[in-house]
């Protein structure tokens, strides 16, 4: 039955690609006529990464030098026993989402400012640190191994999309994160995550 389904699959393939080459039938308008209801996105259409997806440069720009930390001993000094494990300084807890909570100098960037970050994403100052003075920042990451993969130690421009007030709640985090219109960067950190 499988050898049969297989060989029956190679034949339909080559009546099919001998009828585009002999029709002028561009792939397009096939795919349309067998899926009416799927769409093939050009290149042009395909999703952008969320570091191409607008211009930065209206926004203001620092030049900060960006570290990475964990919730970890070897980032807070705290165990996982810890009643306040995991939990920043604005209370919230740590993510690595598509709105990623970050460490900062709140005299430079307060609690709730929202920083884009290229190669990282969105950063949203919700900790501080001891080290964390003036013009550096800490990225949040949920492993050792992911901060010495995925970053390491790095001076880079960052934006700041909006000035913080000084707080940060679950809830505002997770509106920013549950924003329909940024779901398909969200899926895109959400896989290169899992991968």
């Amino acid at each position: 039955m499988t050898k049969g389904l297989f060989f029956t699959s190679l034949v339909l393939a080559a009546l099919i690609s001998t009828y585009l080459l002999l029709s002028g039938v561009p792939l397009n308008d096939l795919t349309n006529w067998f899926f009416p209801d799927q769409k093939v996105l050009s290149s042009e259409e395909r999703p952008q990464t969320l570091d191409d997806s607008q211009d930065w440069s209206q926004f203001p720009v620092h030049t900060v030098t960006a570290t990475g930390y964990t919730a970890g001993e070897e980032s807070t000094g705290k165990k996982p026993d810890h009643p306040a494990y995991g939990i920043t300084f604005s209370g919230v807890k740590v993510t690595r989402d598509l709105y990623s909570t970050i460490a900062a100098d709140p005299d430079k960037f307060p609690i709730g400012t929202i920083l884009f970050i290229p190669g990282y994403g969105y950063g949203v100052v919700a900790d501080t640190g001891s080290a964390i003075t003036g013009n550096r920042i800490d990225l949040y990451y949920d492993t050792v191994q992911d901060v010495y993969d995925e970053w390491g130690k790095k001076t880079i421009e960052v934006y700041v999309i909006k000035k913080g007030d000084g707080s940060l709640t679950e809830e505002a985090l997770q509106s920013l994160n549950e924003d329909e219109s940024m779901q398909v960067f969200r899926q895109q950190l959400l896989n290169k995550t899992e991968d």
